[in-house]
């Protein structure tokens, strides 16, 4: 039987069989999508007005009874929690469930919710429908079932380990993130949960995405524990160009931390949920690291890849102490690295970064761009794995980047030479883990943009166990501050490579207004 798109505002009964093999519902999927990027657009209906303008304290009011989760009388330890939809998800979301060889629409059911108030719960429509689903699993034992992955609104999602809390989230696409004619918000419209089998550690679902510029079929399986991995199967179909398609999104917040200002008033010492991008290019091997900023307008960076391995956003300072915050627990916020399946050829992983007031905008997103033009009739196949994770991820054979300090080399502590800048980068871990205080440990140290390099140093810190590459350097007139640097020992480079822009106008020191 033909599978046809139900109206996302009127959940049906009606079912439509369909193989419970996961390679089965994919061709469904994947056959829905193409067929979608031949049609002209047409937005999803969205909720009624009084749902979307729900304040923040009134959708958090309404809450899914965990008794009712999908799977609750099975010996399944997957269970599925449904999302209201309110606020901003503005739009619901067609669920459906595969068993036993046939796919049914989930059917909306108010029952399932409690709400903040009786005048609340008269006004929902009997069709109303979800917004989404959460997937719990009993990570921390099997007396309790645990949220770990969390689908709504758009293409994002949210997922962590066992020892992780709620962070970084991750996207089906992006489109034309930072570009000056906006960023496309392409959605999952419609989902299929195959029914788990008792005692299964995997869980396995498919989304249909849909947006102006692109549809896309995409397969999900997750699999949760000290590490939860995410794998996908995705093909895209582009209805027009697309001049910058991000594959693999991830979206973070960064507001402060130790290599920039505290703002006015703040009493924490860093405030974020990621603290750098890592990449891992196939082609020359090289580990590379950026710390992240919170710039004073949009900044977009291009870092050439042949072969990508491997990026991701991280969370490197897991130190309660590095945040003093005892309800944000930002040192308990996921690492999330993405892993391409295959080769994907010659491309960028893009690292966008937003300008911010305060923690409660996501401002940093990081994604790969294919080198080949996006356009119409020709799709996209690419798999990978999002693993999120604490800062062990991912395995690196290199010493890391534990630290990243600046401050005005014009001053004591700092140096003595007007117009420049005091960097300290600390490392730990790899080959330098067991190398005595005084191993012949040299840095390779390089200023871009006509930033002049006045000197360097390397010296071991005994309190730390770390090594500190210190740099005091000077930025071009009217240009930025761009550095790249490394340690090697016997010729040989026992670090990531670290990379760092210092913007103008940045009011870090006083020299750069």
């Amino acid at each position: 039987m033909k599978l046809v798109l139900l109206p996302l505002l009127t959940v049906t009964l009606l079912a439509y069989a369909v193989s419970a093999n996961a390679d089965t519902v994919r061709g469904t999927v994947v056959a829905k999508a193409e067929s979608l990027s031949r049609e002209k657009y047409q937005a999803p209906p969205e909720i009624p007005g009084f749902l979307q303008n729900l304040n923040y304290d009134q959708y958090q009011g309404i809450r899914f009874k965990p008794q009712s989760s999908l799977w609750q009388e099975t010996d399944s330890k997957f269970k599925v929690m449904l999302v209201p939809p309110g606020l901003f998800y503005t739009h619901p979301v067609q669920i459906n469930v595969v068993s036993d060889g046939e796919s049914e629409p989930l059917p909306f059911n108010k029952s399932s919710f409690d709400y903040p108030s009786g005048e609340l719960e008269q006004q929902i429509p009997a069709d109303l429908g979800y917004a989404g689903f959460k997937l719990t699993f009993p990570l921390k034992g099997n007396d309790l079932q645990n949220q770990f992955l969390v689908f709504a609104g758009a293409s994002y999602y949210r997922a962590v380990s066992r020892d992780t809390n709620f962070g970084l989230s991750g996207r089906g696409l992006a489109i034309n993130t930072g570009l000056p004619g906006g960023e496309e918000f392409p959605a999952f419209i419609e989902y299929w949960l195959e029914t788990p089998k008792a005692g299964a550690s995997s869980f396995t679902f498919h989304a249909l995405l849909d947006g102006p510029s692109m549809t896309g079929a995409y397969q999900y399986t997750v699999t949760p524990g000290d590490q939860t991995t995410v794998e996908v199967k995705s093909v895209v179909f582009p209805r027009k160009n697309v001049k910058l398609l991000g594959i693999a999104p991830l979206t973070s917040m960064f507001y402060y931390g130790e290599n920039t200002l505290k703002p006015h008033g703040e009493w924490r010492p860093e405030v974020h949920d990621s603290d750098g991008l890592l990449i891992h290019d196939g082609v020359s091997d090289e580990w590379l690291w950026r710390p992240l900023l919170n710039p004073v307008s949009l900044t977009t960076d291009y870092f050439a890849t042949d072969n990508v391995r491997g990026f991701g956003l991280m969370q490197r300072d897991v130190s309660f102490t590095q945040y003093m915050d005892k309800e944000a627990r930002y040192d308990t916020r996921p690492s999330a690295w993405v892993e391409p399946v295959g080769d994907w050829g010659k491309g960028n992983v893009v690292l966008v970064q937003l300008p911010t007031k305060g923690e409660t905008n996501d401002n940093i997103v990081a994604f790969w761009q294919p080198a080949q033009e996006v356009v119409p009739n020709e799709p996209l196949h690419l798999s990978y794995t999002t693993t999120f994770g604490d800062q062990r991820i991912p395995v690196e054979p290199l010493a890391r980047t534990m630290a990243t300090h600046l401050g005005d080399g014009s001053r004591v502590g700092g140096g003595n030479q007007a117009g420049a800048v005091r960097v300290i980068v600390d490392f730990a871990g790899g080959a330098l883990e067991d190398l005595v205080a005084d191993a012949p440990v040299v840095a390779s140290v390089t200023g871009l943009e006509d930033g002049e390099i006045i000197s360097h140093f390397v010296e071991y810190l005994e309190p730390l166990k770390q090594w500190r590459l210190s740099i005091l350097a000077r930025p071009a007139d009217e240009k930025p501050l761009t550095l790249r640097g490394f340690l090697s020992l016997e010729n040989e480079p026992v670090t990531e490579t670290w990379t760092y822009q210092l913007p103008r106008n940045t009011g870090l020191l006083g020299l750069q207004k």
